[in-house]
């Protein structure tokens, strides 16, 4: 018998997939990268968002408005949005060479 209740995807252990995990099953898994460059030698860095940490917002104004007519000034200033992203690392033959989850 079963038991009813909440199934989680186990989170995937990246050093055994080190070696023989391809760029293109990466992107049937987790989607397409949010960045990714090829460098000169063959090698591609990709980034992969996971999840969102804290984030911040400002804002500013000033506003007149007399007997003619409104004058209004603003300005938001948004921080960059925080969060976890994993770092996956192929040479050039699409092989995972490294890995790396890192804060931004």
């Amino acid at each position: 018998m079963m038991n009813a209740g909440c199934a989680s995807t186990p989170k995937p252990d990246w050093d055994q997939r080190v070696g023989h995990y391809t760029y293109d099953e990466a992107v049937r898994e987790l989607g397409p990268p949010v960045g990714s460059t090829r460098l000169g030698d063959g090698t591609t860095v990709a980034e992969w968002f996971l999840k969102y940490g804290a984030q911040m917002s400002f804002g500013f104004g000033a506003s007149s408005y007399g007997g003619g007519g409104g004058v209004g000034v603003g300005q938001s200033v948004t921080t960059p949005p925080k969060g976890q992203y994993l770092r996956l690392i192929f040479d050039s033959e699409g092989k995972l060479q490294r890995w790396e989850k890192f804060k931004r």
